[in-house]
């Protein structure tokens, strides 16, 4: 529900949103961007920033493994993530995306590892 509009000194029309308890990305998507940010994150880490369990983080990073959209890398007894940047989206509305230029969007060029 759109709450209020308010204009910018250069005419764009700002739409405020009223608060709700959903979010655009999906847990999946959230855990992504997790560690795009942080490779080395633990999954309690990962957990705490998106706000579900640490079970869960294990099933989705699991799920992510299994479907080609992370690299996970055994560093001593850690894991390290990487994403694959070249992967797609899923969904037929977005699959012309780049996992890549998602996250270039969301967490920022700098802060994504590279992988093909």
């Amino acid at each position: 529900m759109v709450s209020d509009v308010n204009h910018t000194p250069h005419s764009r029309i700002v739409l405020r949103v009223s608060q709700g308890e959903w979010t655009f990305l999906s847990n999946y998507g959230h855990v992504l961007v997790s560690l795009a940010r942080d490779p080395d994150s633990r999954m309690r880490d990962v957990a705490e920033a998106v706000g579900i369990t640490e079970r869960a983080v294990q099933l989705i990073v699991s799920e992510l493994v299994g479907q080609g959209y992370l690299v996970k890398e055994k560093v001593g007894r850690r894991n390290r993530y990487a994403v694959v940047r070249g992967a797609h989206l899923r969904h037929d509305l977005e699959a012309a995306v780049s996992v890549g230029a998602f996250l270039d969007l969301i967490a920022g060029p700098a802060t994504t590892r590279r992988t093909p």
